[in-house]
């Protein structure tokens, strides 16, 4: 058996999330779908993250394990093929040892949630960015946003469904920044709890159109209760970017 890790790229609009679902297409299922076609095996994909229905991945690492002797160019040219119609694209392919896991031997991950901050619709960002039309001001957000940089129970901004063992995580980035007109809200750390980054968004932007004074995230934080939670930002403008690894 041959391990390879792949870097996938999709569009999570017409996705019931990345893990398999009963009710509904997803992006393992697809996957998988594609390999067992290239290499006529049952494989199962490992992701380094989840992400819920409607979330996008700019560069999600996963991997399978293929008996059939092929290359990594042709692997991933194969399934790219494969994978068609499906928004789904393979853009690495590589070899890796047999003790290398997608989501065990990741240290960190990193996510990017885009607002479109206009008034007139959304076009060629329609479902893939969240549309707030009122001015917000990114540099509330960004302060108060820092409150929540560094290791707290993040109850408040945890999903009643979340299956963390715990709800203490330590957050190593949260900025915001404008871009054109847009405001873009990244996120760092080790892992998220289910809804972090999008409870998070939702607070801040309410911070950012006035709505919540910057120290009402603090508080918030410190509530330790999802009662406390402003907003929970839809999925549209969420992307899984990056998953660091400590062969990289």
């Amino acid at each position: 058996m041959t391990r390879f890790a792949l870097t996938l790229e999709f569009d999570g609009t017409r996705f019931m999330g990345l893990q398999r679902q009963a009710h509904g297409p997803s992006v393992q299922q697809a996957v998988e779908e594609a390999v067992e076609r290239v290499t006529g095996e049952r494989a199962t994909l490992h992701a380094a993250g989840r992400t819920d229905a409607g979330v996008h991945a700019l560069a999600m690492r996963v991997h399978v394990d293929v008996a059939k002797p092929i290359a990594p160019f042709r692997l991933m040219e194969a399934l790219n093929f494969h994978l068609k119609p499906d928004p789904v694209a393979v853009l690495a392919c590589e070899e890796k040892p047999d003790d290398w896991h997608a989501r065990f031997s990741c240290v960190g991950r990193e996510y990017l949630y885009r607002i479109a901050n206009r008034r007139a619709p959304l076009t060629l960002d329609l479902n893939r960015a969240w549309q707030v039309p009122q001015p917000l001001y990114e540099a509330a957000m960004h302060r108060a946003a820092q409150a929540l940089v560094g290791r707290h129970d993040f109850t408040t901004f945890r999903s009643t469904q979340c299956q963390a063992q715990s709800p203490v995580k330590t957050l190593d980035r949260l900025s915001v920044e404008r871009v054109g007109e847009e405001v873009h809200v990244r996120a760092a750390a080790r892992s998220f709890l289910h809804h972090q980054v999008r409870s998070m968004v939702g607070c801040l932007a309410l911070v950012g159109m006035g709505r919540w004074r910057e120290e009402q995230i603090a508080e918030a934080l410190a509530a330790r209760d999802r009662q406390a939670l402003g907003y929970n930002a839809p999925p549209d403008g969420l992307y899984f970017t990056r998953a660091l690894y400590p062969d990289d």
